[in-house]
């Protein structure tokens, strides 16, 4: 067995970059930015008020002014304010030559076409610069994933289309006599797929295609047939088959299939039978069969490498330092990744940690990660946590 450190390195050596493509704005959410993107246009384009009110060349106190104009948001007022002018003007609107400040309408007293600043004048000239968000030739830095925030700033920096890396395409594959699909009947031996359903909604999470192929059943040409049709994957992904019982035969029919090894087994808890390497095209990832165990090994492993596919870099499932909400025992020789509650007093692990467990990793949103031979933890101690 080999250190889930150790694992993620090996895993990371065969991912392999993917291509560049280019998409409509409106489909950019969510995906890899691939290349830096620069503004097409300054923001905003002219000097523009920030309020409503008076456009004047200055302003005090006692001052009037003869509204000779006006000028709105898509319309600008194409005469000159000189001394005595004032042109009424609305938040957006361009600032009209010769302006140099914008007087809110809070702070004047109309009568006509006339208008005087009482002593409410605030400070401030109410304008925002030409160019004070951006200017042309600005960029946006890649690779990062594209939020709504990060859509409102290209569409306002007039880029239409966005180069982003293509979504890494998954092959999903369960195998095993005992199991049917959700809505099924199940014979009396017989369970529901589980796992698979929820590795396909980490891997849309995580901004990848997922393809859930036919279930796999126990025998070597059945296993060969379902992963004849993995089709054009960038990752093959197995559940279940990966342990060295009689029936475990992933590694055994890939092998036959040209699969390169890179490992098999990790010491971890929950989720030690894991294997890995490229089958022709495609990189596999053979995860366990017990549900709890195939989902933390999504997180652990999985996640990283779609993460690394998408060029987002080669690093493990973020980690952060938090304190325990109460005691609990000393660890084994493996690394532990414990389904843990976070509330106001730290970490809560729940106890019962068995690897059938949907329910206990239901009402989890992090693991609590403990070292090999980690010793008795009390309330109030720091532990490292990967959020759910």
């Amino acid at each position: 067995m080999i250190p889930v450190s150790e694992a993620l390195d090996k895993l990371f050596a065969l991912v392999r970059p993917l291509e560049v493509e280019e998409v409509p704005l409106l489909q950019a959410a969510g995906r890899v930015l691939a290349r830096p993107v620069t503004a097409n246009r300054d923001q905003p384009p002219f000097s523009a008020s920030a309020m409503d009110g008076y456009a004047v060349a200055e302003a005090a106190p006692g001052m009037t002014f003869r509204v000779i104009g006006e000028a709105a948001a898509g319309s600008a007022f194409p005469g000159h304010v000189g001394p005595g002018d004032a042109v009424r003007i609305f938040t957006g609107a361009p600032v009209p030559n010769g302006a140099k400040t914008v007087v809110i309408q809070e702070d004047v007293d109309r009568t006509g076409d006339q208008i005087t600043i009482t002593d409410r004048l605030g400070a401030g000239t109410n304008i925002r610069p030409h160019g004070g968000d951006f200017k042309v030739g600005e960029t946006i830095p890649a690779p990062r994933r594209l939020g709504p925030q990060d859509i409102a700033l290209l569409a306002a920096m007039n880029v239409a289309h966005v180069p982003v890396t293509r979504r890494p395409r998954v092959a999903l594959v369960s195998t095993g006599d005992e199991l049917v699909m959700p809505g099924e009947t199940p014979g009396p031996d017989q369970i529901i797929v589980s796992n698979t359903f929820g590795l396909h909604a980490l891997l849309t999470d995580l901004g990848a295609e997922p393809r859930l192929l036919p279930i796999a059943r126990d025998s070597e040409s059945a296993l060969r047939t379902v992963l004849g049709l993995v089709d054009d994957a960038d990752l093959v992904i197995t559940i279940g088959g990966a342990s060295v019982g009689d029936h475990d035969l992933v590694a055994t029919v890939a092998e036959s299939m040209g699969l390169d090894r890179a490992f098999h087994k990790v010491a971890m808890r929950p989720g030690k039978p894991l294997m890995s390497g490229r089958l022709g095209e495609a990189m596999m990832l053979g995860l366990p069969g017990n549900p709890v165990s195939a989902m933390v090994c999504g997180h652990i492993f999985m996640a990283p490498v779609i993460r690394a596919m998408l060029g987002l870099g080669a690093a493990p499932a973020a980690r952060e330092t938090i304190k325990l909400a109460a005691d609990i025992g000393a660890n084994g020789p493996r690394e532990h990744y414990m389904r843990a509650r976070l509330g106001a007093g730290g970490a809560k692990v729940f106890d019962r940690q068995d690897s059938s467990l949907l329910s206990v990793l239901g009402a989890s949103d992090a693991l609590v990660v403990r070292p090999p031979h980690d010793p008795a933890r009390s309330q109030g101690d720091e532990v490292e946590i990967v959020r759910l």
